[in-house]
């Protein structure tokens, strides 16, 4: 290969583009082990070329290093070079200036993220929803209510394209002609489930995104889907749990959405509803109980001005230390962050708020300053 895709940083050189598709190819290498690595030797190139020994001194299975030559490996690393050529198909790792700065905050953010469709997307403020997959009818309307009015309203819906709530919630942000997010547990050439290979074309030509950090032919595994969800959270401001049983993996996705520091909403239903009982549950831990979108907007103003020990970021009003940043020159999220002192996710919530009120625009992945 004689140069980069478009889409990949040109401080990675296509020789070690390819040595970390082939590490992420690697059975029993997730983010740490693969950040160990590079953190080791320097490179994955370098990684590669290492004894075996030196991957043992690591701590690294056999099963990871014994396949790392393998004409099968070079063969998944070559096939997912071939798949970054097409358009809209974009690999961002996260090393790069482009990786989205809220799931660079993860210990365990992915090394490498798949995206099909528009990758700036997942630097805008999100909301994930979640919830049953076996989700009542009342429970699905409200799922589609609440990401058409989040969603027009300027949010991007995060979610996991599962049946239920999670195909519910990205079907009413498409709409409202919004955006919307979808992160899948398979690679991105092994969709799943079969039942939303249209929702996801869909998600894709309405100027969403899907994404994954597994390999491109991963089939459906269910270790899979639990992971996927710390990636669902790390990328939102929050997220908002529409139905779900006590046993409901969209619980998993609201713990690591309260560890990672993200806040949690959850709707209430009837005391007689087994979905409504994983709700409630939240509710009892601390989550915020949501009954309207303005909820949801409250709580956000709310702890945007509270975070606990950080410089409190004031609601919007004629001056705003943002958009007095952004009417001076266009700004990325992280460069606001670093101007401003404030946290990501705390700058984040603030360009919610005016995007919301028609303050700031987001361009090519730069915010900029309404006037008038």
């Amino acid at each position: 290969m004689s140069q980069l895709p478009p889409t990949i940083s040109p401080a990675i050189s296509p020789a070690e583009l390819e040595a970390r598709l082939r590490l992420h190819c690697l059975p029993e290498l997730g983010p740490r082990r693969f950040r160990k690595l590079l953190s080791a030797f320097d490179s994955a190139s370098a990684a590669l070329s290492a004894p075996a020994s030196a991957w043992r001194s690591l701590g690294l299975p056999a099963a990871c290093a014994e396949p790392r030559r393998s004409a099968e490996i070079r063969q998944r690393a070559a096939a997912a070079l071939a798949w970054l050529e097409a358009d809209k198909q974009h690999l961002l790792m996260w090393d790069d200036p482009i990786y989205p700065g809220l799931l660079a905050e993860l210990n365990d953010a992915p090394p490498l993220l798949f995206v099909a469709g528009d990758p700036a997307l997942l630097e805008r403020p999100q909301l994930a929803m979640v919830g049953s997959r076996r989700a009542s009818r009342p429970g699905l309307d409200t799922a589609h209510s609440f990401a058409r009015s989040l969603a027009g309203g300027g949010f991007v819906i995060t979610s996991g394209l599962a049946l239920g709530i999670d195909g519910a919630a990205h079907q009413g942000a498409l709409d409202a002609g919004g955006k919307t997010v979808a992160v899948l547990g398979t690679g991105l050439q092994c969709l799943y489930p079969a039942r939303h290979k249209t929702l996801a074309a869909d998600i894709v030509e309405g100027g969403g995104a899907l994404v994954s950090e597994l390999p491109l032919d991963c089939p459906p595994q269910a270790s899979n889907f639990p992971r996927r969800n710390r990636i669902i959270s790390g990328l939102s401001l929050g997220v908002l749990v529409v139905e779900a049983s006590p046993s409901s993996g969209s619980l998993i996705t609201a713990r690591l959405a309260a560890e990672q520091g993200r806040e949690v909403y959850a709707i209430p239903g009837s005391i007689h509803h087994p979905g409504a009982r994983g709700c409630h549950q939240l509710i009892r831990d601390g989550a915020t109980l949501v009954q309207s979108v303005e909820h949801i907007l409250e709580a956000l103003r709310s702890w945007q001005l509270s975070e606990p020990g950080q410089t409190a970021a004031p609601a919007p009003a004629d001056s705003h230390p943002l958009l007095d940043l952004l009417h001076a020159a266009p700004h990325s999220s992280e460069a606001l962050a670093a101007a401003s002192g404030w946290p990501l996710a705390q700058v984040l919530a603030a360009l919610t708020e005016l995007e919301l009120e028609g303050r700031v625009a987001n361009e090519g992945g730069r915010w900029l300053g309404r006037t008038g």
